[in-house]
This record gives C-alpha cells, sequence and structure tokens, in this order.
C-alpha cells in the first residue's frame, strides 16, 4: 500500500513576518479494470490495459477455481509479441482473496497483467483478477 505524506511548512521573511501552507501530492484518479478468463495446464493468459500517469498500481485475483485454493501466477509487465513479459520483482504466486496480492508504482504506459498456472492446475481453471491504476 502506497502512503503520501501531507507535510506542512513554514517559511520566515525577513521582516519576521512567517507564512505557513500545506504541501500535498496532486490527486490521482484511478481506473480499476476486471478480467476474467481461462488458464490451461501448464498455460497462461495476460490482459493489457493503459496507465496514464505515474502512479499506484494494485492487482486482486478475485476468483480462481476449481478448485478453490488453486495457487497462481500472477505478474505486471509489458505486452509484446511474445506475450506478457513480467518486470522484475512485479510476480508474485497467490491464491485468490479479497485483498491485492501485488502493489507497486508504475509509469504511464500501456502494461499487462499475466495469469499462469504454477503446477497445481489439474485441469483449466476459471479466474477473475481486478488491476486498479492510474
Amino acid at each position: 500500500m502506497t502512503v503520501v505524506v501531507v507535510s506542512a511548512l513554514g517559511v520566515a521573511a525577513c521582516g519576521g513576518n512567517s507564512t505557513s501552507g500545506t504541501v500535498s501530492a496532486p490527486t490521482t484518479t484511478r481506473t480499476t479494470d476486471t478480467f476474467s478468463g481461462t488458464v490451461q495446464v501448464g498455460g497462461s493468459a495476460f490482459h493489457s490495459f493503459p496507465v496514464t500517469q505515474t502512479g499506484s498500481v494494485d492487482v486482486d485475483l478475485t476468483a480462481a477455481s476449481p478448485p478453490a485454493n488453486v495457487a497462481l501466477g500472477v505478474a505486471i509487465g509489458t505486452p509484446g509479441e511474445a506475450g506478457c513479459t513480467p518486470l522484475a520483482g512485479a510476480s508474485g504466486t497467490v491464491v485468490a482473496g479479497p485483498t491485492p496480492q501485488l502493489t507497486g508504482v508504475t509509469t504511464a504506459g500501456t502494461l499487462c497483467v499475466q495469469i499462469r498456472d504454477v503446477g497445481q492446475a489439474t485441469g483449466p481453471v476459471t479466474y477473475t483478477v481486478t488491476v486498479t491504476h492510474p
């Protein structure tokens, strides 16, 4: 989770007067994209999405079955001819749940979320993943 700290600054003028104000980070509008699909045994799938500015990105595998507790690989990356290439440090093996399993900061551009079998699937796995981004 990214925390934005707001700090107060005091500035003294030559005549002994002082002013104070608050400096805060600009407000970033965030978008949530929801993607669904199926991953075959040993396979992967990905979905592309646009990021309009630098900011926090959260990925949540909200559902995956059968079975309900199957672990899948999830990654944020860049799309290309070879699929979705994960960014360094932007992947993990997760079980579906109600809170984001991947969180980070990224720059503007087209990114992708990849979902892959990590060896636990015994048949096709249906999933839903949400990506919240600037």
